[in-house]
């Protein structure tokens, strides 16, 4: 499972963890993803037969992961205000770019320091980001909540110990991507399954 951790045995995701995780990631970015996904089974499992793999089929340099918070916050900044972390992982399933984003915080709303990235997947307006994310936010740990685009997934996650975490799967941008809201659904189900 080249990109990837392979880590069958991982303890369960919680603030501390994904922190810890974060804080690994150098500042320039990383070429593997330090979470445990496997997107060729993800992929499998949303019904989608395409090669799937770590890293952009658009921009070769690009790190394959990503993180912020944890150490890093500075103050001012939403993982300052609201303690945590947020890891994010690119991978291609054919010639789509998939992005994976976990954020955990220790009080509620984890998914607001997403909103920015919700905005430009979505091609929304930032008031009606941030209606997404409210809703996303207030939803049921486990329950997908989807775009009106189409191309943007949000599962609030059960963290073991205190603290709220999201998990968010992006497409390309609205109208360019070729996955439909059934395997975008699908994919961030079984990514979720992945890291639970």
């Amino acid at each position: 499972m080249a990109g990837c951790r392979s880590d069958s045995g991982a303890a369960p995701l919680s603030l501390n963890s994904l922190t810890a995780i974060a804080d690994g990631v150098p500042e320039d970015g990383a070429e593997t993803c330090p979470l445990p996904y496997d997107m060729t089974e993800a992929a499998k499992a949303a019904g989608l037969d395409a090669k799937a793999g770590p890293g952009s089929v658009r921009e070769d340099d690009a790190p394959v992961a990503t993180a912020e918070g944890g150490k890093r916050a500075k103050a001012g900044e939403a993982l300052a205000a609201n303690p945590g972390a947020l890891v994010s992982c690119m991978f291609h399933i054919g010639q789509e770019d998939v992005q994976v984003y976990v954020v955990a915080t220790r009080e509620r709303h984890a998914i607001y320091p997403l909103t920015p990235v919700v905005s430009s997947l979505a091609s929304v307006s930032a008031a009606d980001a941030i209606s997404y994310v409210e809703k996303a936010g207030a939803a049921k740990a486990g329950e997908v909540v989807i775009t009106d685009s189409g191309n943007v997934a949000a599962v609030r996650l059960k963290l073991d110990g205190d603290g709220d975490a999201v998990l968010l799967v992006g497409a390309r941008q609205a109208g360019t991507a070729s996955l439909d809201r059934k395997q975008i659904s699908g994919l961030t189900e079984a990514l979720v399954a992945q890291v639970q």
